[in-house]
């Protein structure tokens, strides 16, 4: 059975809000400005919003906090030096995250077999494209290209990254979610999801800032870009 945001990239375009802190506040404010999926953090500090977030047990509460507020949740959660345990990743899917994301080099093989959650793989700036290519026949379901070098944060999209998100989108038929490490806006979208045809933006810091206000207003802008292509 397919996750909810899976169902919902099967259907169109689709906007995501990766929290800058695991705060129901935060949640709320990305629903109302009109995100249709969630992102939170678990055992990593977060390059973009300098957060630190904790273990599943320091951060369960707001967790849960977060999953009242209906949205599909994904969770990234850790990295190669602070992986969760097999059954922590059972844990996050009884509480009813709904998919995960980590770096494929830093996804152990066992984690690959979906662990009742849809199983995402980020790719980095290194990252060729057959291998991109390879990844849809591992279990993986979605593809996040966060493949801008961190010094290249918060600078303007340029035709280089266009061209690889191009690469990308030619090299895999799995959904492809954008994250905003460029400064991308609305206008911008047309061209990454009308004209090449990436299947989500994920909002970050960069875009959103880091306080329940911005973060709405932000979001409503991307939420109004993302329906017109649906339209």
């Amino acid at each position: 059975m397919a996750g909810r945001l899976l169902s919902l990239l099967a259907e169109g375009p689709r906007l995501i809000a990766s929290l800058p802190r695991n705060s129901a506040e935060l949640a709320r404010a990305a629903a109302e400005g009109g995100a249709e999926a969630l992102k939170v953090h678990l055992r990593v500090t977060h390059t973009a919003s300098g957060t630190r977030f904790g273990s599943l047990e320091e951060e369960r509460a707001d967790l849960e906090a977060i999953l009242a507020v209906g949205l599909p949740t994904g969770v990234v959660p850790g990295t190669a030096e602070s992986l969760p345990t097999g059954e922590e990743m059972r844990e996050l899917a009884r509480m009813g995250l709904d998919f995960f994301d980590l770096f494929a080099r830093d996804m152990p093989a066992w984690m690959m077999s979906r662990q009742g959650m849809t199983c995402a793989a980020a790719i980095d700036a290194g990252t060729g494209m057959d291998f991109v290519g390879e990844l849809e026949g591992l279990g993986i379901e979605m593809i996040e290209a966060a493949v801008v070098p961190a010094e290249g944060y918060g600078r303007a999209v340029c035709a280089a990254d266009l061209v690889k998100y191009r690469l990308i989108r030619r090299a895999t038929q799995l959904p492809i979610i954008v994250p905003t490490e460029r400064a991308i806006a609305p206008e911008d979208l047309p061209v990454l999801i009308g004209d090449i045809g990436l299947n989500a933006v994920m909002i970050g810091a960069v875009v959103t800032g880091r306080e329940a206000t911005s973060l709405e207003a932000a979001t409503g802008r991307f939420a109004r870009a993302v329906a017109s292509l649906r339209d």
